[in-house]
């Protein structure tokens, strides 16, 4: 064979591989499936950028309310999808399509063709560079008690009816032209009063101004008597902008009445406002004993909370409650300043760290009164023992496959399970940053 046909016999067995190859390459191509994707962006009026957080996608069936509202655990929640940004510029968009974690729906294809409300929040995060020499980005509590959808300086979308259809090769755009304000703070009362201290402990360990506050109750009689020293009773709990369950004003009889979902009690609203009247007139009633009552705000970039105690990823908490802020609130208004002189209670989470302050600072407290405290045996870390059970999600069983319960209401009706619970906060934020529960834990 001369090495002209040689030649020619190569092109052509190149030229048929290369058509054996095209039809395969158009096939794969042809069958990519179409994606519905969401192109969100934020404007130069809102902010200059760049930052650094969560986008959030929020779609709902109900107009009622923003959709940024109505994502919870329980059955009436709606749709969330969620995906991390970093160095976001004005103008340059977040794509979120069906590799974004969502809630209830895993992704976004599941979800049935048509007409919902959509809104976008992005979730703004801060960089902190800690004592111990890691470098996180966080969402920092800035008054609202770590709660994405208030948080001041987020961003966010008017809400907009749209029709969807995950099947439909389509790109939708959304710009974030919203900014939550900041937030007014509570006016002081006769009674009520609010307090915020620059914490050395924290500020140190964050690298950045830390600051622990509290609504503090003074008793009856508090000016009249200047020269009296009072016992001082710490309520732990949750995250609350002023001192709970006390009202110094009748309740207001227009007021119209609400229905509580969780209770399931019509004008619970007024039930509540009836009872917080009534524990003001016991409290500055003659027979009722007299001392300061404390509410600690200590929300922090991971909760809402911190669980009173010391943490290697949440800081020295338990140190700087108990010798920063609580002798600072001491002597602030009078009180005697001396361990035996303070007590706990508190319920849930409020009664887990009641116990553990006392459990950990038997000296500094005299007492506590722990409700219903969250898990404080990882035994029975809710419905897990973490040394036993092969899987957190379902129960251990050779031929059944059964979801752990969650969250289940009065009657044991199941709202959601322990899967349930932490697809949420995976949507909310990757590395334990969804300010939830579970990631807190």
């Amino acid at each position: 064979m001369s090495p002209r046909t040689i030649k020619r016999s190569v092109a052509v067995t190149a030229s048929f591989l290369l058509l054996l190859t095209l039809p395969l390459v158009i096939r794969v191509q042809s069958a990519r499936p179409p994606q519905l994707r969401f192109a969100i962006s934020y404007a130069e009026k809102v902010s200059k950028g760049p930052l650094d957080g969560r986008m959030l996608l929020l779609i709902s069936h109900d107009s009622l309310r923003e959709p940024r509202f109505q994502i919870n655990e329980d059955l009436n929640t709606q749709q969330i999808f969620g995906v991390d940004v970093e160095g976001l510029r004005p103008g340059a968009a977040t794509i979120i399509e069906a590799t974004a974690a969502g809630y209830p729906l895993e992704s976004l294809t599941s979800l049935p063709p048509g007409e919902y409300w959509i809104q976008a929040l992005f979730h703004r995060y801060e960089t902190f560079h800690r004592a111990d020499g890691h470098t996180v980005k966080l969402p920092m509590d800035r008054g609202e008690g770590q709660q994405w959808n208030l948080a001041p300086g987020n961003l966010y979308s008017k809400p907009q009816r749209l029709r969807l259809n995950p099947a439909k090769d389509e790109q939708i755009h959304i710009t974030l032209d919203q900014i939550i304000p900041p937030i007014e703070p509570p006016k002081d009362t006769k009674y009520v009063k609010h307090v915020k201290l620059q914490s050395k402990l924290l500020t140190k360990f964050w690298g950045r101004p830390m600051y622990l506050g509290a609504n503090v109750l003074l008793p009856e009689g508090f000016d009249k008597h200047p020269e009296a020293r009072y016992p001082l009773v710490i309520f732990h709990g949750h995250f609350s902008p002023t001192f709970g369950s006390f009202r110094e004003t009748p309740p207001d009889p227009d007021l119209k009445p609400e229905y509580s979902e969780r209770f399931k009690v019509e004008g619970y609203n007024r039930i509540v406002q009836e009872h917080f009247y009534k524990f003001y007139q016991e409290w500055i009633g003659p027979d009722f004993p007299r001392f300061i009552i404390i509410e600690i705000q200590h929300a922090n970039p991971y909760y809402d909370d911190s669980y009173a105690v010391n943490s290697a990823n949440v800081g020295p908490y338990g140190d700087a409650i108990t010798y920063e802020l609580v002798p600072f609130i001491e002597k602030k208004f009078r009180a005697i300043g001396k361990g035996w002189a303070r007590f706990m209670y508190g319920g849930s989470t409020g009664g887990w760290e009641a116990l553990a302050a006392q459990i950990f600072y038997p000296d500094e407290y005299n007492g506590c009164w722990a409700a219903c405290p969250d898990p404080i045996d990882f035994r029975a870390y809710t419905v897990v023992d973490i040394y036993e059970h092969e899987n957190a999600y379902y129960a251990d069983a050779p031929w059944k496959r059964v979801l752990r319960p969650g969250k289940r209401n009065y009657l044991g009706e199941l709202a959601a399970t322990v899967k349930d619970l932490n697809q949420l906060e995976r949507a909310l934020g990757s590395k334990s940053r969804s300010g939830g529960q579970w990631d807190i834990w």
